[in-house]
């Protein structure tokens, strides 16, 4: 891949994103989704998917396949119940790391209904994002894992949650089938700034609060950052904050 040598910042608002608006849905897409196409937002780096959804009780993602993916699922209110094909089942929930790879294929469902599973009936909407990141090599058998890292990240800091980086195998992470990528998550607490990872690729993602961004300024809740050749940035809040980073050392085709 040659490499990127031009730094770039490009800061994509939350009210820019494309939007699918159903009676149970109010998804927001980052890049291009669904019906939603523009040539010029198919990915950043090795992110194809940000998928911020809201999704109504006893609602949700009826049983749909994939092929050839690697989807991590960040809960961000409420509870969302996991079903797939090789025999997985269980709720995810604010602080559980979700890892679904999709390899030759898997069916899966997505639903707000806890309660068929566990606890009584609610009535709270699920609050998530589901980010699609595209695998080193096609064909890999099919496969699910998931970790709670709530404690990890209350003690501040950036905490990789998700990666196929060598340079994290020693962290609490889920495995992600992508040796150039890692999600990293980050409580901001007032007085306690973050600083980003240097890479050929990032994309900064506000899930929660409004935090400030060196060179940037201030980002609101489902404000985006998408840098080449940078990183190293400060981010800091004053009334706390939580954040998404993806630090991607390549980029889809090449």
């Amino acid at each position: 891949m040659p490499a990127v040598t031009t730094p770039h910042v490009y800061v994509h608002r939350a009210g820019d994103r494309l939007k699918t608006r159903i009676s149970w849905l109010d998804s927001k897409h980052s890049f291009s989704f669904g019906q939603h196409y523009d040539p010029d937002n198919t990915h950043h780096g090795l992110l194809l998917v940000n998928n911020d959804d809201t999704v109504l009780p006893e609602q949700g993602f009826e049983t749909h396949p994939h092929k050839d993916m690697e989807i991590v699922t960040w809960v961000l209110r409420g509870s969302l119940v996991h079903q797939d094909s090789i025999g997985h089942s269980g709720i995810i929930y604010p602080g559980l790391a979700q890892r679904m790879s999709a390899g030759t294929g898997i069916m899966h469902s997505e639903k707000n209904d806890s309660w068929r599973l566990a606890g009584e009936e609610h009535h709270e909407p699920v609050h998530f994002v589901q980010m699609w990141v595209v695998p080193d090599e096609a064909g890999l058998t099919p496969s699910y894992e998931q970790l709670e890292i709530e404690d990890e990240i209350l003690k501040g800091g950036l905490v990789p949650v998700a990666s196929g980086m060598p340079e994290y195998r020693d962290h609490s992470a889920i495995r992600i089938n992508n040796k150039h990528a890692a999600l990293h998550v980050a409580r901001v607490f007032p007085g306690a700034p973050i600083r980003l990872p240097e890479a050929p690729f990032l994309h900064v993602f506000i899930t929660q609060g409004t935090a400030d961004m060196e060179g940037v300024g201030t980002l609101y809740e489902g404000d985006a950052v998408r840098t080449s050749a940078s990183g190293g940035q400060e981010i800091s809040s004053h009334s706390g904050a939580e954040v998404l980073v993806w630090e991607m050392h390549a980029r889809i085709g090449g």
